[in-house]
């Protein structure tokens, strides 16, 4: 399985890489101290149709195609989005270097690789991209869910009232069939010597205690767990009606309450581990039952308008830019972007090392004075105009 990138929750897609050295690029939009070119505009587009395609796997083409064809609108939009928002993250200090440390250290340990070069390759492998290309856009991407949860998600607000009254209104929708939900741990005993087994009888046992004490189930799982795919959920399967168990498993977990762990259970060739996260017992769930559910309904559709209303503020108070024939479907209503100085980037083009030199510096552009305003003499001698002109000359290098 390929390793997946973050993605944001605002249907925002990763920041691109650079294209090689030899390749060169047209910019199409300036965003504060940064750039927007458009090969990343593209390669967005292609990645959307990609996704898309993925998931609406046995729908109608036509269907598709039209899906296609409607998100792809949004592709400079979502480019402009994901930089106002990595830029955003900057300006409040967000540090995401813990998180994408201990990110890049589970792929290492899902895969088994220690070794730094062999890493490396693989990801090139799974991704596409240069190791350092994949820890760029994880960081962007990482930062961006951090600025949305602090700055959109922490200010919306579901209130207790809200939640009951909606319970109430919708009380069908929570009539339950009895279900339990597990996490498992799963050690192989396919092709084991006598002592091999005993070694893994003894692990399964260590293991157990150590859930047993406070040690998180799902965190044994991801570590410890030869089921791969439960694995990368942190033992997570889910939820499982009477009948669709192993008798033995459904002895045990059915009857038990939240948070008990089995024993070790022999199962085929395998030695497996189970613990009870939920229990719905069958009939009207009751409001502390489904509270949880009842707050993500009233959440999740206030969600992704505040997002839009929070990226349109920062379009409001962002330097923005956007060349002619190029179109941005979330614009700030009334705010002007046309590309007014062209004369500022010549040639209108760039190679792969002047974009990279471009965003390190970040030079504020909106700085250049506006002809025909007003000076005045400060001291030291020089107007205002001639500081302007000197700041003018020295971004204007950066084309």
């Amino acid at each position: 399985m390929r390793v997946a990138l973050l993605l944001v929750t605002a249907s925002l897609t990763p920041v691109g890489m650079c294209l090689g050295a030899d390749v060169i690029e047209e910019i199409i939009a300036k965003v504060n101290g940064d750039i927007i070119t458009r090969g990343e505009v593209e390669r967005t587009r292609r990645q959307v149709e990609a996704e898309l395609r993925q998931r609406a796997q046995g729908a109608q083409a036509a269907q598709v195609e039209e899906a296609v064809k409607e998100r792809q609108k949004d592709s400079l939009r979502d480019r402009i989005d994901q930089l106002l928002l990595v830029q955003k993250g900057k300006e409040l200090s967000i540090n995401i270097d813990t998180e994408l440390s201990k990110y890049l250290a589970e792929i290492r340990r899902e895969y088994k690789i220690a070794d730094d070069d062999k890493f490396a390759a693989f990801m090139k492998e799974q991704s596409g991209m240069t190791l350092e290309d994949f820890k760029n856009e994880t960081r962007n991407s990482m930062l961006t869910q951090r600025v949305i949860r602090q700055e959109v998600g922490g200010k919306i607000n579901v209130t207790k009232a809200e939640v009951a009254k909606y319970y109430e209104e919708h009380k069908a929708e929570f009539q339950r069939e009895e279900r339990v939900f597990l996490r498992q741990i799963v050690l192989s005993l396919e092709g084991k010597k006598p002592e091999e087994i005993a070694a893994i009888e003894k692990k399964a046992k260590d293991l157990v205690a150590r859930s047993k004490k406070g040690e998180r189930f799902g965190e044994l799982a991801r570590d410890n767990s030869d089921e791969q795919q439960s694995a990368r959920q942190f033992g997570d399967i889910g939820g499982f009606k009477r009948g669709e168990l192993n008798k033995q498993i459904e002895d045990q977990v059915f009857t038990a309450n939240r948070g008990f762990i089995t024993e070790p259970m022999k199962l085929g060739n395998a030695l497996a581990i189970f613990r009870v996260e939920e229990i719905h017992k069958a009939g009207q769930a009751t409001l502390e039952e489904v509270e949880q559910e009842v707050m993500e309904r009233l959440y999740t559709p206030r969600m992704q308008p505040a997002i839009r209303e929070y990226l349109t503020r920062l379009r409001v108070d962002a330097f923005l830019e956007i060349k002619d024939g190029y179109i941005d479907s979330g614009a700030a209503p009334g705010k002007n972007t046309a590309w007014t100085d062209p004369a500022q980037l010549q040639p209108q083009t760039v190679s792969k090392e002047e974009v990279a030199s471009q965003t390190r510096r970040r030079r504020l552009l909106w700085s250049i004075p506006v002809p025909g305003t007003k000076t005045s003499v400060q001291k030291g001698g020089k107007t205002a105009e001639e500081k302007g002109e000197s700041k003018s000359k020295k971004v204007k290098s950066l084309g």
